[in-house]
């Protein structure tokens, strides 16, 4: 078995995150990835938390020294925009297609044969490993596991958090934070015409569904775009429907189903003013002026991603990434957007108080190491800031020093993710390599 067979079990798994449908992953994959570890030599655990499982362990002797964690929870497909099967890895050429492929279970593949080479190795310190479960609704386990070692003297100096792309150290993350508005049905009775519209993602530079990718001015998002529709006429909504996934992945559709006023009709159909009105405040909703404690590549982002209707509630999910720690800024922002378009929504503040955001100096001798590695072997030696946040959060606020990596692909939780082959069979040796330096350090 080599990486890629392994990455084909993995795929097979449907670990799919899915909140709104109650769907969570079962102890089935972490049971595998603790039998495949235990037939190499590595002893683990299998822990739960609030439902979620991860599979921890350690190989080497004395302090802990460097942390590796990825996970192996996905987002929800949308199979109709699928050309391949998303749950049995499909390999065309130097693409191998399936959903977790390049998020996050091509790292899983590469640490767990890492773990491999390196327990049979003299190691200069403790390697700790960790793969969870839950980081695609929040990584509460990755906050759990952290807490845990900080309490009992056991935090890693080091975290190579196995969560991202393009074989490039990631030094730099924002924040997410979710906040859901939601308001009650206000139906009338209204003369004119239905009518239909159903609005598409475009996504021209980078084909991707991840929120934190999307690039206003290049992308376009199909509720924004529904929104401005609404608010340049003097239409009334009467249903709103789409491909809603997840509060951080964009719908590919949105379909408006509205009543354009026309003259002389006697006809008379029902509308509904709140969602009407629900749908209007997305524009000054994802354009409202939120400040951020530090500077970002990307800036701060705000997309709506998420739309349920329980028959007697409208409720709207914004997916927000800024480099902040609290979400003081963006309560009181928000407040006053909604004070102007929705002054008898509900709204909810998620905000994970204890997640930080990455940072980490590239000039620090950790990220050099990495670099140096990367150099050698014939990888572009830089590091950047990426798009979206990840579980390395959790670590940086107990002072920890971390970046996240990963193997190169594309289509991060879109259609047809995919994992480069060439790229993945490289990736195990190269950890190895990381990790041996960092435990010289």
């Amino acid at each position: 078995m080599d990486v890629l067979d392994l990455l084909s079990s993995l795929v097979s798994f449907q670990t799919v995150n899915d909140p709104s449908k109650g769907e969570m992953p079962s102890r089935e994959c972490p049971a595998f990835i603790q039998s495949t570890l235990q037939s190499w030599g590595i002893d683990s655990e299998i822990i739960e938390h609030n439902g979620a499982y991860a599979v921890v362990g350690e190989i080497g002797e004395g302090l802990p020294k460097v942390m590796v964690m990825a996970h192996f929870d996905v987002v929800p497909v949308s199979k109709d925009e699928w050309h391949y099967e998303p749950f049995k890895l499909t390999v065309e050429g130097d693409k191998a297609y399936g959903r977790g492929s390049v998020d996050d279970k091509g790292n899983v593949a590469s640490l767990m044969f890492a773990l491999k080479e390196l327990k049979e190795k003299p190691l200069n310190g403790k390697v700790l490993f960790a793969f969870t479960g839950d980081e695609e609704t929040g990584g509460a386990t990755a906050l759990y596991i952290a807490e845990k070692l900080h309490e009992t003297s056991k935090l890693p100096s080091f975290l190579i958090n196995a969560d991202g792309t393009g074989m490039i150290p990631i030094v730099r993350r924002r924040k997410g934070f979710s906040v859901t508005i939601s308001v009650p049905t206000a139906k009338k009775m209204t003369k004119g015409k239905l009518e239909e519209q159903t609005f598409e993602i475009r996504t021209p530079v980078v084909e991707t569904r991840h929120a934190a990718y999307f690039l206003p001015g290049v992308d376009t998002h199909p509720l924004i775009a529904a929104s401005q529709l609404l608010r340049e006429t003097d239409y009334e909504a009467v249903s709103l429907a789409g491909a809603f996934l997840k509060s951080n992945v964009v719908p590919g559709t949105v379909t408006l189903t509205y009543v354009k006023p026309e003259q002389g009709t006697q006809s008379e159909v029902e509308v509904d003013e709140n969602l009407t009105k629900l749908i209007k405040g997305v524009v000054p909703l994802v354009r409202a002026p939120i400040k951020a404690e530090k500077y970002s590549d990307f800036g701060v982002s705000i997309t709506p991603n998420m739309y349920a209707f329980d028959g007697e509630r409208h409720s709207l999910s914004l997916d927000i990434r800024a480099m902040s720690h609290d979400n003081q800024d963006i309560e009181s922002t928000l407040k006053e957007v909604l004070s102007y378009n929705l002054p008898d929504a509900e709204v909810d503040f998620g905000n994970k108080e204890k997640a930080g955001f990455l940072f980490t100096d590239p000039k620090e001798p950790f990220v050099q190491t990495v670099l140096q590695v990367l150099k050698e072997n014939g990888e572009r030696a830089k590091a950047v800031e990426g798009a979206g946040a990840a579980d390395s959060r959790y670590f940086t606020p107990l002072g920890v020093k971390a970046i996240d990596f990963g193997p190169k692909g594309g289509n991060v939780h879109g259609p047809n993710e995919y994992v480069e082959v060439s790229s993945l069979k490289k990736l195990p040796h190269v950890y190895v390599q990381i990790i041996d330096k960092l435990l010289s350090l």
